[in-house]
């Protein structure tokens, strides 16, 4: 077997995976920090920043179970070529979009290009790697997304800053095409061999109820929670889902198999990648804009200002294949989940006393820690709650989970948070004679980033309460990020076998067991 594939390859299909996997990541976060700076270029408000982000993060969630199929089908190295190309030519039309409309098309095949490369590279890592060496790849695999998600905001606040934010996507260019080339030299074809076709049906039925739920909590606050547009889509959209549901039950090769998920190690396992999604990663979005609102720190200030939180996300993952030695699945999981909560909590209390930079950054550190904890050994466990031949779908599946979670928390964290922020700023406002509709104009612009110049020096009375509106608008939204990561620890908790948490990071090559 060596003699076929000698360490050395399987290294070098690690470090190509890896870095493609990276590149996904870092995409999704390097526009935290320009995004302010978007919406000064584009005239765009807090509604179209929040696009930005889920222009991409939506299509990718909802067809990551599809792209993993199709890897399972057509092949995981045909996968990443075609997804990189697509990645390449998206990032191209995001580099010259000239409106909001355009960027957040281009971001939307952006997001389906790294659809497939997400789930391609953990399906190629997953068929590559055995055993010990299985959990190994994977801590390298969290390095190397905490190395994205460390350079991801000083990267965009660099180049935003100095050479403008359309170079943010057109650096991605020369970067696919290297990668191109090195995963068709060293990364092997590998295919499911129980994969037989593309469940149409299924991505339709997933996708546009995804969609739909999404589109509902971005515009709830807008139109109303109560509206009938509101009502409709989220009902839509729930029933959407359901038939998805019911379409994979009755398939005899669904592209999903509920079946093979209903065991506590996956429940439990998808509790601990929601709770790491709403309480960790959704910070990444919100924390650039915090610094540049509340500390009044330039794109590539606040990209630095950001270290504290990025580089344990960097640090934590390198240690994690020591700390898996020592430490049982569940504990790794559990761990993370306190940290990540106590951290949150403490970010909020930090806002509520209208603390320094300088406390908030223990914070911030506190919360690296969290997310460093959770990154890789969420997706360890959760991909090792599927048998190893259905590598795609575990892979889909497993992304599809993640990146779910991180929508919905931008969306209905994002949600409250403006709703806090206009609030607050109503009051002050009413009692000093100003509109509603111009403090609602007001708290949208100061909500897009354009905390000085959007105001207007005719306004600048309103500057304070702007502050303490936004702060306590962050503050709330840092406390429910909290809440979701303790409902996850007790899920986690209660849910995740305890006999299997024994063993689970020294054999991470083992099947489901039936009923488990």
């Amino acid at each position: 077997m060596n003699e076929i594939r000698p360490a050395s390859q399987d290294r070098l299909v690690l470090y190509v995976a890896s870095i493609v996997s990276s590149l996904v990541m870092l995409d999704s976060n390097v526009v935290a920090v320009a995004l302010p700076t978007i919406a000064r270029s584009l005239n765009a408000d807090f509604s179209s920043l929040q696009w930005v982000i889920t222009a991409y993060v939506l299509p990718f969630s909802a067809l990551l179970l599809a792209a993993g199929a199709w890897a399972d089908i057509y092949g995981r190295k045909k996968a990443v070529l075609l997804g990189l190309a697509i990645f390449a030519l998206a990032s191209l039309a995001c580099g010259i979009a000239g409106s909001a409309l355009m960027l957040n098309v281009a971001r939307a095949f952006q997001g389906i290009g790294a659809s497939m490369l997400l789930t391609a590279t953990l399906a190629v890592i997953n068929h590559q790697f055995h055993g010990p060496e299985r959990a190994k790849a994977y801590a390298f695999w969290g390095a190397c997304l905490g190395i994205a998600i460390t350079c991801g905001p000083v990267i965009g606040g660099l180049v935003s800053s100095y050479w403008g934010w359309n170079w943010v996507f057109l650096i991605n260019l020369p970067i696919c095409a290297l990668l191109m080339v090195a995963a068709h030299k060293v990364v092997p074809e590998s295919r499911s061999p129980v994969a037989k076709r593309l469940d149409y049906v299924g991505v339709g039925t997933f996708s546009t109820g995804l969609f739909l739920l999404t589109w509902a909590l971005i515009d709830g606050n807008a139109l109303g929670w109560t509206s009938l547009s509101i009502l409709i889509r989220m009902g839509a959209g729930v029933t959407l889902l359901v038939a998805f549901y019911i379409v994979e039950s009755i398939q005899t090769d669904p592209m999903v198999d509920f079946n093979m998920l209903a065991t506590r190690k996956f429940i439990g396992s998808a509790c601990a990648m929601l709770g790491y999604s709403g309480a960790a990663q959704v910070m990444i979005f919100y924390l650039p804009i915090f610094l540049q609102n509340t500390y009044g720190f330039a794109p590539a200030q606040a990209g630095l200002a950001m270290l504290p939180f990025a580089f344990p996300m960097f640090l934590i993952p390198k240690m994690g294949g020591g700390l898996a030695q020592k430490f049982s699945a569940k504990t790794m999981l559990i761990m993370g989940l306190l940290v990540s909560t106590s951290a949150n909590i403490l970010m909020a209390f930090c806002t509520s006393i209208n603390g320094s930079y300088g406390v908030f950054a223990i914070a911030m550190l506190w919360a690296g820690v969290g997310a460093g904890l959770l990154n890789g050994e969420t997706a360890k466990v959760l991909q090792g709650a599927i048998p190893p031949e259905r590598a795609g779908m575990g892979s889909g599946i497993s992304a599809t989970v993640r990146f779910m979670g991180l929508l919905f928390s931008v969306a209905g964290l994002g949600a409250l948070m403006g709703q806090v922020t206009e609030q607050r700023f109503a009051a002050s406002a009413a009692a000093s004679g100003l509109t509603a509709e111009s403090a609602h104009a007001m708290v949208k612009a100061f909500l897009a980033g354009d905390a000085g110049s959007g105001i207007g020096s005719s306004l600048s009375a309103y500057h304070a309460s702007l502050h303490q509106a936004f702060d306590a608008g962050f503050g709330t939204m840092a406390g429910a990020s909290g809440g979701v990561g303790l409902l996850a620890l007790l899920l986690v908790l209660i849910i995740y076998p305890a006999a299997d948490a024994k063993s689970a990071n020294r054999a991470r090559d083992h099947s489901v067991v039936p009923g488990e």
